[in-house]
């Protein structure tokens, strides 16, 4: 299986260190909390990866932990826009270039405006998607803020 998705090309390029989790893909169920488990991580340090649309931005991008839910008004107020909306799936691979359960926040086809849950600077690492199903990729949540040009921000529902 080859581990080479844009996202670890990009990381590759810009030098930032990571480390590469192959997890065995479970069809039923593509969950950050099912992965996280798999994976033996903390639900809370595996990041999932949403791709929204909103009424300014075409789309925006937000990386929360696995067992949260986003907060619509939180991500719209942070990012501008009047209201913003989950992408339908059915078009996530033609707008991002991943499929669910295999969308990275880092590599999509282009760079859309991200935001990073703020509870991820106190990781020492987190854990995102390596751009394909069965495989995540851990590193410095501030490695994944810069590489990603996000912004720090309070995005899910209490």
């Amino acid at each position: 299986m080859s581990s080479k998705t844009n996202a670890v090309r990009l990381l590759d390029t810009a030098k930032i260190s990571y480390e590469l989790r192959e997890y065995e893909v479970d069809e039923h169920d593509v969950s950050a909390e099912h992965v996280a488990e798999t994976l033996s991580l903390s639900p809370e340090t595996l990041y999932k990866t949403l791709v929204l649309k909103g009424s300014k931005d075409p789309f925006l991008v937000a990386v929360i932990p696995g067992n949260a839910q986003l907060d619509l008004k939180k991500i719209a107020k942070v990012s501008g826009n009047k209201n913003c909306e989950m992408l339908a799936m059915k078009d996530l691979l033609s707008v991002t270039g991943y499929i669910r359960g295999g969308c990275s926040p880092i590599g999509m086809k282009k760079l859309f405006p991200t935001f990073i849950e703020e509870a991820a600077q106190l990781e020492a690492h987190v854990s995102v998607s390596a751009g394909k199903r069965g495989l995540q990729i851990l590193l410095s949540p501030i490695d994944l803020a810069n590489v990603t040009q996000a912004h720090w921000s309070d995005l899910i529902s209490i």
